[in-house]
């Protein structure tokens, strides 16, 4: 345990892969602690997708507030720096602030600090995307290796999204986003408690097969359509959450509603393990830096009365 500025704020991140259950863990929280959840999910800020990126339903956001769900539309990319800025608004106006979500870099731009990156400019976003779609992800990877070899060491070749971000910030400024990350700005001055929660690959399978099949039932289909009617750009990063490519496919009869649905379980079955190494690993940088302790929760699924006592432990720390 480190020792943690008495003078700083706290807050509480509540952190792990996609049905993890993170939302439920906060929710208690929030009520038991007088918090407000502020979310750290980057799918989770556009309007138009409730249901397919499970954001929470109105009854559990009357049961605390809920600050940062739903309030952009999917025409318009979010990104870490306007995310930021507006969970530091947000958390200003808390008595306890506690950030949900499964975003790392969204959680990263506030514990470790984030870099003043410049705007890479239309043309290289639009290079990008034509690059992505034209040759395909691991091209794109292999592109960026060979100009920017310390940032494409950093990224999985099927992380698309990464890696054409990756791409744009070169081919705008010349310079790659890993030296660019390596004069982040100061943390945000607060000091974090960070709980992560780490369930075993099956348990995270058999979650995100229950998750699909109740936002199937609940007219997920009904809102991608809907999502699809707008006609927005296929890049935009609404239009790549985890369901729309593959019940997109099933609207336009490519595909049957069980395969879409087989596709999208798969899909983010490989993006829960990319989001567990992420956080096991990176573990929200270091304490020393960050002001940040940390506690790992290995087969929490949801909170119990049982959990409570340790974590009432971890949280004093938080005064």
């Amino acid at each position: 345990m480190v020792d943690l500025p008495p003078a700083l704020p706290s807050a509480l991140i509540v952190a792990g892969p996609t049905t993890s259950g993170k939302s439920a863990l906060a929710l208690d929280l929030a009520e038991r602690l007088g918090g407000t959840i502020i979310n750290a999910d980057a799918m989770q800020v556009y309007r138009e997708l409730r249901i397919v990126t499970a954001r929470p339903t109105p009854e559990e956001e009357a049961r605390a507030p809920h600050r940062l769900y739903g309030v952009r539309p999917a025409a318009e990319p979010g990104s870490v720096a306007w995310w930021r800025g507006e969970a530091l608004r947000e958390m200003a106006a808390s008595r306890l602030p506690i950030l949900c979500g499964g975003s790392g870099l969204y959680l990263a731009a506030l514990t470790e600090g984030l870099a003043d990156i410049p705007d890479p400019g239309t043309a290289a976003r639009a290079e990008a995307r034509r690059r992505l779609t034209e040759q395909g992800p691991a091209a794109l990877h292999a592109a960026l290796a060979a100009v920017d070899p310390a940032t494409a060491a950093r990224l999985l070749p099927s992380d698309s999204q990464r890696v054409a971000r990756a791409w744009e910030v070169w081919a705008g400024t010349g310079r790659g986003l890993a030296a660019w990350q390596a004069e982040r700005g100061a943390p945000a001055p607060y000091r974090f408690a960070a709980i992560l929660l780490d369930p075993p690959r099956a348990a995270l399978r058999e979650a995100i097969a229950r998750r699909f099949a109740a936002m199937i039932a609940a007219g997920a289909v009904a809102e991608v359509a809907a999502l699809l009617a707008l006609g927005l750009d296929p890049a935009l990063p609404a239009m790549r959450a985890h369901g729309v490519p593959e019940l997109a496919a099933h609207l336009r009869g490519e595909i049957t509603l069980a395969e879409a649905q087989r596709r999208a379980e798969l899909v983010t079955g490989q993006y829960t393990k990319r989001q567990a190494t992420w956080f096991r690993h990176h573990a929200l940088a270091s304490a020393e830096r960050t002001h940040t302790i940390h506690a790992r929760i290995t087969d929490l699924t949801q909170f119990s009365e049982r959990d409570l006592a340790d974590l009432a432990k971890f949280l004093r720390a938080l005064g």
